[in-house]
């Protein structure tokens, strides 16, 4: 047995997600640096309206990421729980499959999105105002997004078999020259939006060529071979039904910021576009925080789910919940009482900071409860069960929140639009409540099962 997938199934619950926390913490807030450095520097060095011209790419931008996510996680998820039923040979080739399918869509993704863009762009909320600046950095966007799906999703897998540390140092050098090459392409070369966008494709290139170089070498527990870079349907099916749950996730989430884009333009104006682009961005730190937390989970739920070790299934979900948790309601405390600050770090523009500060403070408002939600159905996803985790997923970014988001504001106007998100919140958080009792249950249930055969032997 591997070193990484021994510890998998020997070492205690609390210090194996501590270690898998730490560089899957550093990894994912250096993959939300993409978007909020860009932001940053484009609100400060080119301006307000530019600001907002990228803002409306933000749903474009996760529609994309929507189908790395699919391939990725799922291949993941396949991979964690082979590994745990020692099926080495199975799990090389999920990722030789997997490697092919996002090669395929991403080709597929570039074609469609180049042809379409500028119907694309309008309907998803640009402006004669932002419509340039919008072109300009999708343009760019859409050539590179092979790298950006094929890194993002090689980055998932390296995690998945146990190689934290490896995943962490590719997040962390391909953020460092996203950085770099943002402040060199847009303050030194003048390049505006378009420096931010060549600056995002170049760095993609660089994870992806550290994920490859990684599973050609011998620190990869699997290895990426030639004879199975081929697309299996046996896998395909599989790989497309473990990530369906963050796809539906990304594309729910898109069409439901096209929906807010919509409205806040008729509401609020560009200005206001430009508000929630900041708004989503800090929001982003702190639920890819949690999501952090996920991926230490992921493969501890996927390996001993795999290999029936029931008790630490549950002792690494409580500790998911509660640890979730903590984090959500941190984040909120620095919302709530830092909001000005928050905003300055993008734009010093009066009008966007009027409308952005009460703007984020409601739009978080119910924070504290998305916590356990992520871990939930996280869980679903890593034990394969695709459809619970995808329902859950639903209900927050589209069964609650687009009835209240299309109702709210047109009796309260621009405020409508900010508390929609909280009242989704809290009404999804009930629901997902429910599910996860019972899935405890189960589980508890299990572990007393396993316990009574050991008792008997």
């Amino acid at each position: 047995m591997n070193t990484n997938t021994r510890e998998l199934a020997s070492e205690s619950i609390g210090r194996l997600m501590w270690k898998y926390f730490v560089p899957a913490f550093v990894g994912v807030i250096a993959n939300s640096l993409y978007n909020i450095v860009d932001r940053i520097f484009i609100g400060q060095g080119v301006g307000a309206s530019a600001l907002s011209g990228v803002s409306v790419i933000f749903p474009i931008m996760i529609i994309i990421i929507g189908f790395g996510m699919m391939l990725g996680i799922g291949s993941s998820v396949l991979i964690s729980i082979h590994l745990g039923k020692k099926e080495h040979k199975t799990a090389e080739e999920i990722l030789g499959s997997a490697v092919s399918l996002i090669i395929i869509s991403s080709v597929a993704l570039s074609i469609i999105g180049l042809v379409f863009k500028d119907p694309i762009l309008s309907i998803f909320g640009a402006t004669e105002e932002t419509f340039q600046y919008a072109r300009q950095y999708l343009n760019i966007i859409l050539i590179g997004i092979v790298f950006q799906e094929l890194g993002f999703s090689l980055n998932g897998m390296i995690r998945s078999e146990g190689n934290a540390k490896v995943a962490m140092y590719s997040m962390l050098i391909s953020a460092g020259t996203n950085v770099v090459l943002d402040a060199l392409f847009i303050f030194v070369f003048d390049w505006g939006v378009q420096g931010a966008a060549w600056a995002t494709v170049i760095s993609m290139f660089v994870m992806t060529v550290w994920g490859i170089r990684h599973y050609r070498s011998r620190k990869s527990v699997i290895k990426l071979y030639k004879k199975n870079l081929k697309v299996e349907m046996k896998y395909t099916k599989l790989i497309v039904a473990a990530g369906m749950a963050p796809f539906l996730m990304q594309i729910a989430s898109s069409f439901v910021q096209a929906i807010f884009n919509v409205k806040l333009i008729k509401f609020g104006g560009d200005v206001a576009v430009g508000a929630m682009g900041v708004i989503m961005s800090f929001a982003m730190l702190v639920f890819m925080s949690i999501v952090a937390l996920n991926m230490a989970s992921q493969p501890i739920i996927g390996y001993n789910y795999g290999a029936k070790a029931f008790d630490r299934v549950l002792e690494t979900l409580k500790k998911g919940v509660l640890f979730a948790s903590l984090m959500a309601v941190a984040g909120w405390l620095i919302i709530e009482l830092f909001p000005e600050t928050i905003i300055r770090m993008f734009s010093n523009d009066q009008t966007l900071l009027d409308i952005g500060v009460p703007g984020l403070q409601m739009f978080m408002l119910a924070l504290p409860v998305i916590g356990f939600q992520i871990i939930a159905s996280n869980y679903f996803q890593s034990i394969g069960k695709a459809k619970i985790a995808a329902i859950l997923t639903l209900l927050r970014q589209v069964v609650v929140l687009i009835p209240v988001l299309l109702l709210l504001p047109g009796v309260i106007g621009l405020k409508g639009i900010w508390l929609s998100a909280p009242i989704a919140d809290v009404g999804s958080a009930i629901i997902t409540s429910i599910f996860l009792i019972k899935e405890w249950k189960k589980l508890n249930g299990k572990v007393e099962s396993m316990e009574k055969v050991y008792s008997e032997v």
